[in-house]
Order: structure tokens, then C-alpha cells, then sequence
């Protein structure tokens, strides 16, 4: 039986992104399938690569060098929509890899079963943006994307913790910040399609942050740690600038994000006096 490490590794090493997609629900199907019958597949031990495999397309550049466009031009809503593409499928391997990173750790299979339910989300996500860009007479690599995007995973790929505070607490909570404006920009450009899917990510976005708020809270209580310090500790440490207001508090909220967990983190920390 293949095991669920396994099944997180082959995604991760698939580079087309219609392929690692369907290859991550066929997989996040047949988990639910065994959890279903009482038998899932053993966790496994397979080691996730460094990198996830890509496609030759999109270029990757630094993110200064990325073109900004006015997203009041159909190019400009185009390329808004293909940074959301990149964005999805990223969290596709970002959610595999901590499955795959992290199983070398006790953890309960309800953890399992949060993030291998993100990244089944997270592929419908790209998918539904794909089928946009497409719509539109694009496609996922037609425009140059960030290349920081796996940043954060590698910064954290020894410290669970630290991924739980940065992935779904700081890079996925600022999603539902900024969504409500960017579903604004496509309803008032007429983009129906695009409208809907920015709806269904929206939503569903909503949970993946709350999956990274009730394990590291699960994670500190285990440790006997105060898990607001412990954020803004970890956050400090492996988050590059501070947080940018303004927030979508309500659903931050809805996450389990309070505002004393992400306000003080909008402040640089003062300067040491100097000797």
C-alpha cells in the first residue's frame, strides 16, 4: 500500500501544474476513501525534495523585477489572476510538503487529514484560476511569476512550528485581506468567472488558516508554551519585514486569529541602544 508520504513526495515531484493537481486529488481521494473504511495508508517516512518540481513555464524572477500592471487593463487583470494561479499551486506543495516534511514527528492523523483536504482545495483553486486565465486567452506560465514563493517552506523546514506560524498564519491569512478587493476588481470588470472562483477561495481559504491556528495552538499546549509569544517569536525569526495592515479581522477571527497575535507584529522591534 502506497503510503501517504509517498503519495505527498510524487506529487511534489510532478512539474506540470494540470498534472500535480490531478495527481493531489486522486490522492486526497483515496485518503479520505481508506479514512472512510477504517484503513488509511501508513504515514510513511518518504523524504519531499528541497524543491518541488516546476514547469519550464512561468519564468521565475526576483520579486522586484516581476512587472506591475494597472488592474484596470485586461493585461493587468490577466496577470493579477496568473499571480493567483502561482500562488495556488504553490500552496498545493506547500501543504504536501508538510505531510511529507514533518511525519518523522508524532502528530495525530487529524492533522493528516487537514492538510491533505488544503491541498485537495488548494488544486481546485489553481484549477478554477487555470480555467479563467484560459477563458480569458491565457494560461499559467504565459506571464514571469515570484520566485520567493518557497521561501518561507525552505526557511522553516526544520521547525513545524515556525512552518504553522509563517504558511497558513501570516502568508494565508494575508489572502483573506486582500481577496474582498480583488473579487471588487473582477466584478467591476465584468469577469463573472473569475468572480466565482475568487468567491470559492475565499471561503475555503478561511480554514486552511484556521488548520495552522489550531495545530500550533495544539503544538504549544503540548509543549506547556505560551503560543502568542511563540508566534510573534517565530514570525520575527522567519518572516522578512513586518505585517501590513489593513486586516480582514472578522475573518481572521472566523480563522482563530486574534488581533494581539498579529497587530504588534505590524511594528519593527526597537533598535538596541548602542554601546
Amino acid at each position: 500500500m502506497q503510503s501517504l508520504t509517498d503519495m505527498a513526495v510524487e506529487v511534489l515531484t510532478t512539474a506540470d501544474g494540470r498534472a500535480k493537481t490531478a495527481l493531489g486529488r486522486q490522492h486526497a481521494a483515496d485518503w479520505f476513501a481508506a479514512r472512510a473504511a477504517g484503513t488509511p495508508p501508513p504515514i510513511g517516512n518518504a523524504l519531499p525534495p528541497d524543491q518541488p518540481a516546476r514547469p519550464a513555464r512561468p519564468e521565475l524572477l526576483s520579486p522586484r523585477d516581476v512587472p506591475r500592471r494597472r488592474v484596470t487593463s485586461p493585461i493587468g487583470r490577466i496577470a493579477l489572476l496568473h499571480a493567483v494561479a502561482h500562488i495556488e499551486l504553490n500552496a498545493v506543495d506547500l501543504h504536501w510538503d508538510i505531510i511529507a516534511r514533518f511525519a518523522h514527528l508524532p502528530m495525530p492523523l487529524g492533522f493528516y487529514d487537514d492538510w491533505v483536504k488544503a491541498a485537495d482545495e488548494e488544486a481546485k483553486h489553481f484549477n478554477l484560476v487555470s480555467d479563467c486565465l484560459e477563458a480569458l486567452g491565457s494560461h499559467y506560465g504565459a506571464l514571469p511569476a515570484h520566485a520567493g514563493m518557497w521561501r518561507a517552506a525552505e526557511d522553516t523546514a526544520g521547525d513545524l512550528h515556525g512552518r504553522l506560524a509563517v504558511v497558513p498564519m501570516v502568508l494565508e491569512a494575508r489572502g483573506l485581506d486582500v481577496t474582498p478587493g480583488m473579487i471588487e476588481i473582477f466584478r467591476n470588470a465584468g469577469t463573472t468567472q473569475a468572480v466565482e472562483a475568487l468567491e470559492v477561495i475565499y471561503a475555503e481559504e478561511v480554514a486552511h488558516v484556521a488548520y495552522g491556528s489550531k495545530w500550533f495552538n495544539w503544538l504549544c499546549g503540548r509543549d506547556g508554551s505560551d503560543p502568542k509569544e511563540v508566534f510573534h517569536a517565530l514570525v520575527r525569526q522567519y518572516f522578512h519585514g513586518t505585517l501590513k495592515p489593513p486586516f480582514n479581522e472578522a475573518k481572521r477571527a472566523d480563522a482563530g486569529l486574534p488581533p494581539d497575535f498579529y497587530w504588534p507584529l505590524t511594528e519593527p522591534l526597537p533598535e538596541s541602544p548602542r554601546e
